[in-house]
This record gives C-alpha cells, structure tokens and sequence, in this order.
C-alpha cells in the first residue's frame, strides 16, 4: 500500500477520503496563504490562486516522506466577480452571506497531487475543479444563529455542505465532495496522471 498524505488540517477533507476508504497520514503545512495569494499580483486568476495555494501545501511537506503520494488543496468562492477565502470573524461572514444569499457561486478547489519515491519527486500532477452554489436567503434569526455556531468561520466561502451550513444551499451543480474540500473524482484522474492506482491507497 501506498501511503497517502493529506497536507491539510481540515477535518472535512479528513472525513472524506475516510469515508471514501483511505486512511491518510496528516501534515498540516503552515503556508501563509494571504502572503502566497498577495504574491500573485492584483488580479490573479482565480484557478491559478487555488491551484497555486494547493501545490504550495504539498510541497511544504515533502521533505519529511521517502514514499509516498502527498496531496495538497485549497478552495475559495467566487461569486460577484470577488474571490472569498476563510472570513475567520463574525462580522466578515455575515458580510459574505449579506452579498450571497439568493445568489449562486462558483466554489474553486485546487489540487496537486506529487509523487515521491527515495525522497524524490517523480511526478505531480494539478488543476482545479469547480462547483456551481446555489445558495438559499437564511432567515435572519437563522443567519445569526449559524454564525454564532461558529462553523462558517474557518471554511471557504463561509459556508459548508456537509454540515449546518447545508440548510442554506438550495443545490449545487458540480461534484460533492469538492464541495467539501476534496474532489475524489479529480483526485482518482490525478492520482493516475502519477503513476498511482486507487488499489495502492485504499486502507
């Protein structure tokens, strides 16, 4: 078995590729994705941005694996021609939802997957897929207490799928799990575009 390393703290993505039948071993790669992002200049591409942030967390924690297939990911929305990352605070995330509710958006994930073996890299593979959001108008009572739950905090767009924030989407067009935070569809054709098979990481 090939050993598969998540370079992400996130608890959804863990959850997916658990649920899906891989037990990856976690690296949290610490890149400063606001300075990265600022690096990029004033209008990046918004692929580029995702895609860039993804392969940067990988690389992050190549050092420290001989063997192994390292993915690295990193969603943003797009909606209203602005790109929306984390709002960390209350009051950035009532902001976002005052600009989405009764609208839709485009929930970019990027994903780099790099392939290492004798602790050198062999192969990556990167690109981005992208879900359409169509997000329902939260009643304001319902808004409050949904920010006040805290979840919409520390995730892309302010917003989640799989969790409280599911009662707010009216439907997506697009791939789920990307949703999530990790799109096994466009994970399985990376994986392959390395050399690797599903077979070599299933637990």
């Amino acid at each position: 078995m090939t050993l598969f390393v998540l370079a992400s703290a996130s608890p959804a993505r863990l959850g997916v590729l658990r649920n899906a039948g891989v037990e990856p071993v976690v690296r949290v790669s610490g890149v400063d994705e606001d300075a990265l992002t600022a690096e990029l200049g004033d209008n990046p591409d918004p692929e580029e941005v995702v895609v860039t942030l993804a392969r940067a967390k990988a690389e992050a924690v190549l050092g420290e694996f001989d063997d192994a297939v390292v993915v690295g990911c990193d969603s943003m929305l797009s909606i209203g021609g602005l790109l929306h990352g984390k709002p960390h605070t209350v009051d950035v995330a009532r902001r976002r939802w005052a600009a989405m509710a009764g609208r839709s958006g485009d929930l970019l994930t990027g994903h780099a997957v790099v392939r290492v073996r004798g602790g050198e890299v062999v192969a990556t593979a990167a690109e981005c897929s992208s879900t359409t959001i169509h997000f329902a108008e939260p009643r304001p009572v319902d808004l409050e207490a949904y920010l006040a739950s805290g979840e919409p905090l520390s995730v892309a767009g302010a917003f989640t799928l799989d969790g409280l924030g599911g009662w707010f989407i009216d439907r997506i067009e697009g791939d789920p799990s990307s949703v999530i935070g990790i799109g096994l569809p466009l994970v399985r054709r990376l994986l392959t575009d390395v050399g690797t098979s599903l077979a070599e990481i299933w637990a």
